[in-house]
């Protein structure tokens, strides 16, 4: 059976009366390995997550990020390792203090407790903007419809887009439409929030109005938020903490003034001086 790690900044000052064991991380990678053929993407990732933490993780194309949290979406699947998500194992569960291989069951329970935006905004283009956020609520969920479109018309007051329900995918913007696919994610009320390189296919002068929803969610929301992003400013900005992957490894992580402004190691230096000059 696996034991959990202590979350980041779980340890007490020296002298101090704990009041309360440590905080169980939301979100816990340990020891993960990822394999595509012969290639390994992931080397032994360690990483814990804290309830209502927002990080971010950055670097260079093919250093594994996406595949960190396509895996917490149960899209891909780890070579090794064991992944924990508000205290459950993701990819496997328990049998008689065992871990063995969870089956499908498992992983939908798991699963529900995680919501994904990505780059692309993928809404159904025959329904219209409430249908597409209300279809998940009631059919994965069980909500009653009336529910169900309450709250899809409180969340899509959150992304500004309340005026917008009766419209179609095609009727609205590609920062609108992304918009919309945050609101849908947010109506099944996740305990954790993933965000792939949600602008990537935006264009410029729609960024701004995405990054500005995902802000004001992270400022008025408990949940725990995870972001893959090339938006450094954004990053500076959202974060709790910036972790920097290459080539399967974590490099660096911490507060992302340090991280971002004081990079330690050579290679972190080298990938923020070629992003600032285009090249990542």
């Amino acid at each position: 059976m696996t034991v959990l790690k202590k979350a980041v900044g779980d340890d007490p000052a020296p002298g101090a009366i704990q009041d309360h064991p440590p905080q169980r991380p939301m979100v816990s990678y340990q020891d993960i390995r990822k394999s595509f053929g012969e290639t390994e993407v992931l080397k032994g990732i360690d990483l814990d997550i804290k309830p209502g933490e927002k990080i971010t993780i950055i670097g260079p194309s093919g250093s594994g990020k996406t595949t960190i949290i396509r895996m917490l979406m149960t899209l891909e699947e780890p070579t090794s390792g064991v992944i924990e998500v508000d205290g459950e194992p993701l990819w496997h569960k328990e049998v008689k203090g065992r871990l063995v291989p969870a089956d499908e069951k498992h992983l939908r329970k798991v699963r529900g407790k995680i919501g994904m935006v990505f780059q692309q905004y993928n809404l159904f283009p025959h329904m219209t903007i409430l249908r597409n956020v209300i279809e998940a609520p009631i059919h994965v969920l069980g909500v009653p419809k009336q529910e169900a479109v309450e709250r899809a018309l409180e969340m899509l007051e959150k992304v500004g887009l309340k005026d917008h329900v009766d419209k179609y995918p095609a009727q609205l913007s590609g920062g609108q439409q992304q918009r919309v696919a945050i609101a849908r994610a947010l109506v099944m009320e996740p305990k954790v929030m993933l965000f792939d390189e949600v602008t990537s296919a935006l264009d410029p002068e729609l960024v701004g109005e995405v990054l500005k929803t995902i802000k004001d969610i992270a400022k008025t929301s408990n949940m725990t938020m995870i972001l893959v992003t090339h938006e450094m400013d954004f990053a500076r900005e959202i974060s709790d903490r910036v972790v920097f992957i290459d080539q399967g490894n974590i490099v660096e992580q911490g507060p992302p003034e340090e991280v971002l402004e004081n990079p330690e190691t050579e290679r972190l230096q080298t990938f923020l001086q070629h992003f600032r000059n285009g090249y990542e």
